[in-house]
């Protein structure tokens, strides 16, 4: 049905852009765009693309006379606070927030709407009158994002900006393809404070990311105040990649993080990465290693070479400790315990500590997180979620291993590293990020199937996507923000819209339509050779 329903749009959209089948054969950069934006963006000319959108009549106006219609729900007073904040500063309006329903930007939830599930949303756009319903407050907010990209991109400036806001006519209905939407940031390699963690946040809440997957522990760092464990952050946290000075959250500032995300509708999942991936582990707490014995702190990029000790009850206890910390101080799902490249744990070993991690997640009313090497070298728990982070040209044994595992009741969240991890070179001549899984371009990043990636893993079994970015050669904001930007918001889209309204052709057009955005936003994006951005930019 949602690929019946997403047909015209696309149609639409072809023609409105003026696309035509790719050909196979051409070269050099696309023809670059018009240097302004249209007055008013066709409808549904976004990023992810709508499911259903149905474009006709006279656009609705942003005026100085706009009110903000809220119900009396708590949420959806929020979600109508959060985008008259959001309004307010390029257009200069006052746009209060009121409790009624005739409003001329009305914001109301319709508990019937089943169709809508937990995420969706309808916009009804039409000369003095706006509507945003959806089942939830969650799906009031994705639909914000669209308003908020159907407007002018100058509506992210943060001074006034003289110009009409109008949203072109029509409506959009539009549901997600798939429950989890995921976006990872690696603190441990390189440490990026609460503020700057903040703005990625926010970042990916423009394009419906509903996951914020933390890895906050690693060989280079220990990023998280552990209570009962107080050298991990004393010790583990004062070194990175390069010898940088690191840092660490304090159980607060965590807090904050999560309730900032969730003021977004995005779940946090904390990661803690076992049994390897534990030299700075190991350093705080020396008698975690069979030896007893603290290594040096490690401050380069490789990986593989450090391990818990499965034979000591020093490792469960310290599994204990943390875990149960980490879980009281995190009401999401999911607790994501690592489980890769242990290439110094005997599998036997790894079998072992794996086989006891697991309950201590279950223990605290979580569900465990792991990537696909649990799947390959261990058993996972009933209900894990296995997140697939090899390449398409990994050995067919191993990706069989995950779909023994899903037939064995885990689902699937699909990372390819040469299709989804951010921190892949863009072009061989990108002087950041690594290569070890081949360059990840715009296109290439874009064309493939979460629903067909895996060999016997139905769609069904796939909860979503992610893209990871990892930061051994990323160190700052603008470093997360080139590594991420264009390609991001193409990820955004596999999770998203669905499989049967995708083309490259539409969506690189709708893609470089973004750079205004970018810029209003200050980001600071990479310049694909193979998107068609607009002239000047």
């Amino acid at each position: 049905m949602r690929r019946r329903l997403l047909a015209p749009a696309v149609l639409l959209l072809a023609t409105a852009l003026g696309c035509t089948e790719a050909d196979p054969g051409a070269s050099g950069p696309p023809p670059a765009l018009p240097a302004a934006e249209p007055e008013v963006r066709p409808l549904g000319r976004i990023v992810p693309l709508p499911a259903s959108v149905k474009p006709g009549g006279v656009p609705y106006t942003l005026t100085a006379a706009t009110r903000v219609g809220a119900s009396g729900h708590p949420g959806v007073r929020a979600v109508a606070e959060q985008l008259a904040d959001h309004l307010r500063p390029a257009t200069g309006f006052r746009l209060p927030v009121v409790a009624d329903p005739a409003a001329d930007l009305a914001l109301a939830l319709d508990p019937a709407a089943a169709a809508l599930g937990d995420e969706g949303y309808e916009l009804r756009s039409a000369p003095g009158r706006l509507t945003l319903t959806a089942r939830t407050p969650a799906g009031l907010y994705r639909g914000v994002q669209t308003v908020r990209q159907q407007l002018p991109a100058d509506i992210e400036r943060t001074t006034v900006r003289h110009r009409s806001w109008k949203i072109a006519g029509g409506t959009v209905r539009d549901v997600p393809r798939f429950p989890y939407r995921g976006a990872m940031l690696d603190v441990a390699r390189h440490f990026f404070t609460v503020d700057e963690v903040k703005t990625y946040v926010d970042r990916v809440a423009l394009y419906k990311y509903n996951v914020l997957h933390l890895h906050l522990s690693d060989d280079q760092g220990w990023r998280i105040a552990v209570a009962s464990r107080p050298r991990l952050t004393a010790v583990g946290a004062a070194t990175e990649v390069g010898g940088g000075p690191g840092g660490f959250y304090t159980r607060e500032q965590y807090r904050e993080l999560v309730r900032y995300a969730a003021a977004r509708h995005i779940e946090v999942v904390p990661e803690i990465d076992l049994p390897g991936h534990t030299n700075a582990a190991l350093v705080s707490y020396p008698e975690l290693a069979c030896d007893g014995k603290a290594p040096e702190p490690h401050t380069g990029i490789d990986t593989g070479f450090s391990s818990l000790c499965a034979e000591k009850e020093e490792t469960y206890a310290f599994a204990a400790d943390v875990l149960g910390e980490i879980a009281a101080l995190t009401p999401g799902r999911f607790l994501h315990i690592g489980g890769d490249e242990a290439d110094s744990t005997a599998p036997a070993d790894y079998r072992a500590m794996t086989d006891r991690f697991q309950p201590l997640v279950a223990r605290h009313g979580k569900k465990v997180m792991a990537w696909h090497q649990l799947a390959v070298d261990g058993v996972p728990a009933p209900g894990t979620l296995i997140q697939y982070w090899g390449l398409d040209r990994t050995p067919g044994a191993e990706k069989e291993k995950v779909a023994e595992a899903v037939r064995a009741g885990a689902g699937v969240v699909l990372s390819p590293a040469d299709r989804a991890y951010l921190d892949m070179k863009n072009a061989d001549d990108t002087p950041l990020g690594l290569r070890w899984a081949g360059t990840v371009s715009v296109r290439r990043s874009y064309e493939w199937d979460p629903g067909a990636y895996l060999p016997g893993v139905p769609e069904s079994s796939v909860a979503g996507v992610e893209a990871p970015l990892w930061t051994e050669t990323l160190s700052t904001p603008e470093h997360l923000d080139t590594m991420a930007f264009p390609r991001l918001p193409g990820l955004a889209e596999l999770g998203w819209s669905p499989a049967g309204g995708r083309d490259w052709d539409t969506y690189r057009v709708r893609l470089g339509e973004q750079a205004h955005r970018w810029d209003a936003l200050g980001i600071a994006w990479y310049r694909s050779p193979e998107v068609p951005w607009p002239a000047g930019r």
